[in-house]
């Protein structure tokens, strides 16, 4: 039998124009709050569904209505675990995910989409906490930043639905912390001493987003950085820590993430064989991106479809 084709998209971050214009290219038709496929295939959101762009509240309804009629999977996104810990009380008078300025310019653009509707809110909070946190499909995997076996072993059957696992995955240095960290954030290294990166958001980071397959030793922190090519750095990364770094191998499935905000003239095309990113900075000013997935183990640079 054939494989059921998929369509694999990456971050939406509220751009619900861009989310319809992708959709209709791929020859998706609107129907009801949604779209479907004449044909068949289905869409997978691989995250990231709200902050930044000006229709969070759009993005959600097409979202949900396309599950809810059978037309899509989705998972969860780094963005949606920090709503729900943003707005879940800590039991010390705080919060899960601590208010402060960083936290709070975040979510403002999801704020300002549900002012007057804090109870319809108060739902999608709730419906983000069933997101799956991976989807294992056997011949394609999809995550919204990495495949880190150990750490899905230990998410394989939990859910933020569950008061004590919520609050276990935000209490720093518990195994529930670290999985969550490595699945839906990536592995990060230390930034080199005068060398930190600053992200699209403006934010000065002292750790590197690194990259979690084909690690070998001898590499530099310039062969490891994500995005690829954003840091130009000779140093070579301590063997501890490669070690550390997940290493998804050339062998396994097909595994499509976000994440990452690739920049938007980046090559759309697999990072590796079986390895796809497709954030390529749809939130901000790049295209949004989908990859055509008909079963094909080896991944292909024609399969990428992009708004622009």
């Amino acid at each position: 039998m054939k494989p059921q084709p998929y369509d694999l998209i990456g971050d939406i971050h509220g751009q619900h124009d861009k989310l319809t214009a992708l959709l209709e290219k791929l020859g998706y038709m609107p129907h009801s709050s949604g779209f479907h496929h004449p044909e068949g295939r289905k869409v997978i959101f691989l995250g990231d569904y709200i902050d930044r762009g000006p229709k969070v509240r759009e993005v959600l309804v097409t979202v949900r209505a396309m599950i809810e009629a059978g037309d899509a999977l989705a998972i969860m996104g780094n963005h949606e675990y920090n709503a729900v810990c943003y707005h879940t009380p800590d039991g010390r008078a705080g919060w899960l995910r601590e208010h402060r300025e960083e936290n709070n310019r975040q979510v403002t653009a999801t704020l300002r989409a549900f002012e007057g509707r804090e109870t319809e809110w108060a739902d999608w909070l709730e419906w983000m906490k069933c997101l799956p946190m991976f989807l294992d499909l056997g011949a394609l995997r999809c995550v919204h930043a990495c495949w880190d076996t150990r750490r899905i072993k230990r998410l394989t059957g939990r859910s933020l639905t569950e008061h004590a696992f919520l609050h276990a995955s935000a209490a720093k240095m518990t195994p529930e912390y670290r999985a969550i960290e490595n699945v839906l954030k990536g592995p990060e290294i230390p930034a080199t001493e005068g060398n930190l990166l600053r992200d699209k958001e403006g934010t000065y980071r002292n750790t590197i987003r690194a990259r979690w397959w084909d690690i070998c030793d001898g590499l530099t922190i310039s062969d490891i950085v994500m995005p690829p090519g954003s840091m130009a750095d000779s140093m070579k990364v301590d063997p501890w820590m490669l070690n550390r770094l997940p290493n998804y191998g050339p062998e396994e499935p097909p595994v499509f993430f976000g994440h990452y905000w690739l920049p938007a003239d980046a090559p759309k095309a697999p990072l590796a064989p079986n390895i796809a990113c497709l954030d390529f900075s749809g939130g901000l000013e790049g295209p949004l991106v989908a990859y055509r997935w008909d079963g094909e183990q080896t991944l292909s640079a024609g399969k990428f479809v992009s708004t622009h």
